[in-house]
């Protein structure tokens, strides 16, 4: 996108931040103990089949330090499904919620144990970047964790969101897949519901930022117009490149750099590379690697006229391991690839560094001045 410039230094490891994981649900629903190496994670999957990933993980604690990840946006996750929705997910809002305080008890445990750290505020946020940035070897670090709600079901009702907010919750995206309690999220259609505006007032009071990332087109907007506060896209990919109502179109991608927001690339094959059949198709056979990415980031970069809007995304670890993102990742180690490609391309060091973290670390400091 800009004009080539001084080189990155590909002999050192950049510092990342990652804006989506799917980490509690991993350790509880796969019952994966994220400190271990993948390797061994892996390995003790061997001969399992109820999840279409065994054996397949890319994400956990070890690997993060590996790839200088010292950063990530953690998601809590609890779908409410009415009677009438096909999709897997809780019978009320309330066993949602529980689901939520489960995953959250388990960051605590993580933390407990030195294996993470949360990041919730300015002051917590430049002590960890400190912390990572000392020159010392990443092996016992923690990780740091922005805490995230995806689909916003589970909050019983707006009073919960305070609740949550003190616990540490710093974004929330109201929808996930299908119809929701305050917003339709992918492959549903339909305006934010009164509880959804509710929801979105509740969260510009406490300041919580606003995850675009699932919201059906009508939602988004509906969004964008009456929240006033701050708006990111943790894990979305471009519809020009892949047509599906999950992607952002032009339109949409535009309204974002508006608002100032910065957008996370997903590792998600099938919204990497068009004519993907989930189950049946190879990455490797669909030409589905890592500098696919870099083509969504570069269009949303065309679109911008410059690097401020885009970030790391993965999503890497939501249910979906190897057989479903680039062929070129082993683990989310592999992100340090990256650099490379985007030096290919052109980029310079400084718009590197925009993308690898800076514009994250940019937003979270603006939002929590």
């Amino acid at each position: 996108m800009a004009e080539p410039g001084k080189k990155p230094q590909n002999n050192l490891l950049m510092f990342i931040v990652d804006a989506h994981l799917d980490l509690s649900m991993n350790a509880l629903e796969w019952n994966r103990d994220l400190r271990q190496p993948v390797a061994d994670i892996n390995a003790r999957e061997a001969g399992l089949n109820d999840k279409p990933d065994r054996g397949k993980a890319t994400v956990s604690l070890p690997e993060l330090r590996k790839g200088n990840i010292g950063l990530v946006v953690a998601t809590q996750i609890g779908r409410y499904v009415a009677p009438d929705n096909p999709l897997p997910g809780w019978h009320s809002p309330q066993q949602a919620w529980a689901q939520t305080q489960g995953q959250l008890a388990w960051y605590k445990a993580m933390e407990a144990e030195g294996e993470m750290v949360q990041v919730a505020d300015l002051l917590t946020l430049e002590k960890h970047l400190t912390l990572w940035n000392n020159g010392e070897p990443n092996d016992a670090k923690p990780v740091g964790y922005i805490l995230s709600l995806e689909g916003a079901d589970s909050i019983i009702d707006v009073s919960y969101l305070e609740k949550a907010y003190q616990s540490g919750l710093r974004a929330v995206g109201p929808a996930h897949y299908g119809p929701g309690r305050y917003a339709n999220g992918t492959d549903a259609t339909g305006r934010l519901s009164r509880q959804g505006f509710e929801l979105l007032k509740e969260m510009e009071r406490l300041n919580i930022i606003l995850d675009a990332t699932h919201l059906c087109d009508d939602a988004f907007w509906d969004a964008l117009n009456v929240f006033g506060g701050h708006v990111w896209a943790s894990h979305n990919n471009c519809r020009a490149l892949v047509d599906h109502n999950r992607q952002f179109s032009d339109d949409m991608i535009k309204a974002l750099i508006e608002r100032g927001a910065v957008i996370g690339a997903a590792l998600d094959a099938w919204m990497m590379v068009p004519g993907w059949q989930r189950g049946v198709s190879d990455p490797s056979a669909m030409n589905c690697n890592i500098d696919v990415a870099v083509d969504h980031i570069d269009h949303i970069c065309q679109i911008a006229g410059n690097t401020l809007h885009v970030g790391m995304g993965t999503d890497l670890d939501g249910a979906f391991g190897r057989e479903q993102c680039p062929y070129d990742l082993e683990t989310i180690a592999d992100l340090q690839k990256f650099t490379s490609l985007f030096e290919k391309r052109g980029y310079t060091s400084v718009d590197i560094e925009n993308m690898v973290h800076g514009n994250w670390l940019r937003f979270l400091r603006k939002a929590w001045a």
